[in-house]
């Protein structure tokens, strides 16, 4: 069996992804270790009950205990330009400290391969160098480029024309120039370790395999993905049916109409967006559940259910709650959209920062929602998009082609599968045979 080490950026939603992953491979026999700055490991405390799963901390001069919080801080509220360049400088010095520090500890921890997050440049550089195999996983919308094909970070739609290529060129460009600090780390650790020159994520990525919780049917027409992408839909854990639920659903009626309402870990915080949702349900008699995931204060809980939510938590069982709603707003991160889709639920996306326009954008154009500022959107604008969440047919009828896309998709296991098959484990390539019928999966 292998012992994986699992390389990504410091944020919840990328290692609960990853440790879903990581259980299954652990449930098959593997060893599994995450490699990150100390404060990450308390985004392991499920996981980590599980003695083949470790984690090894890394940067403690760079990086050390308590320095976590501040860059997290600074990447929820970016703010103006040069709020922005700290998060990008933020994400430059991680790629160095993991490219610096990154190669004794795999060697010493006998690490036979790699899961690389494709948002930390590290995983690949690193494997590359060492000629350790593996496998680049999207927790966000995957940063594969080709022509035509807005970047995720890029709020605008798809479409089939020259016009359209020329505007993702040109927004390409700015990104890159944006990106410049970043992609100066990488082209220096490239050649510090070396490696043929980069400078961009999308140049980091697995030559065996690479797995995204996206779905082909979401994302915008793809023509140039490499034959060794695969769409796999979210990386979930299996649900613990002892496992304790810190709010259980409140008592809803089947006769009102329920929106739920959640802006992840990051902009939990994000009190004025929440109030304005709890306006619009007021003006619909709708009753709303906020999940603020621990960024709102007791006041700020009961100043919301004055606006006009019916129930405010820190968490809420998520899945649970999007099986039970009408409508969801939500930032537009993957990982709830993806719920969104698995429970049919239509989308009032309000995306703030990150891939998350790029998310609410295929959710147009997938047809399973709709998008509104989360800046300037005043509660009129949501309760009108609201209300056409509720009574217009089409966007349920786009939801069961996803839903179906999804169902399909294969998720954790079969994500375990491709990773088991990238290492010529003959037990995952029999199943990926029988799976996908001797083929690889559609991309």
């Amino acid at each position: 069996m292998a012992h994986f080490g699992v390389v990504a950026p410091a944020f919840y939603s990328h290692f609960s992804a990853l440790a879903a992953l990581s259980l299954e491979l652990a449930a098959r026999g593997h060893r599994v270790t995450f490699l990150q700055r100390p404060d990450a490991a308390a985004y392991l405390k499920t996981a980590l009950k599980d003695p083949r799963i470790g984690f090894h901390a890394l940067g403690l001069g760079t990086h050390p205990p308590g320095s976590l919080a501040e860059s997290l801080r600074r990447a929820a509220n970016p703010g103006g330009p040069l709020g922005l360049r700290q998060v990008i400088l933020d994400m430059a010095r991680g790629t160095e400290m993991l490219c610096r520090e990154l190669p004794a500890a795999l060697q010493g921890l006998g690490v036979d391969a790699l899961l690389a997050d494709q948002m930390e440049a590290a995983g690949g550089l690193v494997a590359e160098a060492l000629g350790l195999p593996f496998v680049s996983v999207a927790c966000a919308m995957p940063v594969n480029r080709e022509p035509g094909i807005p970047l995720a970070v890029m709020p605008f739609a798809y479409a089939d024309s020259e016009q359209a290529e020329q505007v993702v060129e040109g927004s390409t460009r700015v990104y890159d120039w944006m990106m410049r600090p970043h992609g100066a780390v990488i082209e220096a650790q490239a050649q510090r370790l070396g490696l043929p020159k980069r400078s961009g994520l999308h140049e980091c990525l697995s030559p065996l395999a690479q797995i995204s919780q996206t779905t082909e049917a979401f994302d915008f027409p793809r023509r140039a993905l490499p034959p060794h992408f695969h769409h796999v839909g979210p990386l979930r854990a299996p649900v613990d049916p002892g496992a304790a639920v810190p709010t259980p659903l409140p008592s809803i009626d089947p006769d009102r109409n329920f929106v739920f309402a959640s802006l992840g870990t990051l902009q939990g915080h994000r009190f004025g967006i929440f109030k304005r949702v709890a306006k619009a349900c007021r003006r619909l008699g709708a009753q709303l559940l906020v999940a603020h995931c621990g960024g709102l204060g007791a006041a700020q809980e009961e100043a919301l259910k004055h606006a006009g939510a019916s129930w405010v938590c820190a968490f809420a069982p998520q899945r649970e709650a999007l099986a039970r709603a009408d409508a969801v707003v939500s930032h537009a991160g993957i990982n709830t959209v993806m719920d969104a889709v698995e429970a049919r639920t239509p989308i009032l996306a309000m995306p703030v920062t990150f891939d998350q326009p790029g998310t609410a954008t295929r959710i147009l154009h997938a047809g399973i929602g709709l998008r509104a500022s989360a800046r300037l959107a005043g509660p009129g604008t949501i309760e009108r998009q609201l209300r056409r969440l509720f009574s217009e047919e089409h966007f349920i009828e786009r939801l069961d082609v996803q839903a179906a896309s999804l169902a399909q998709a294969g998720g954790t296991p079969r994500a375990a599968d491709i990773v088991e098959a990238a290492l010529r484990l003959r037990r995952s390539e029999d199943r990926l045979a029988d799976v996908d019928g001797g083929a690889r999966a559609p991309a």
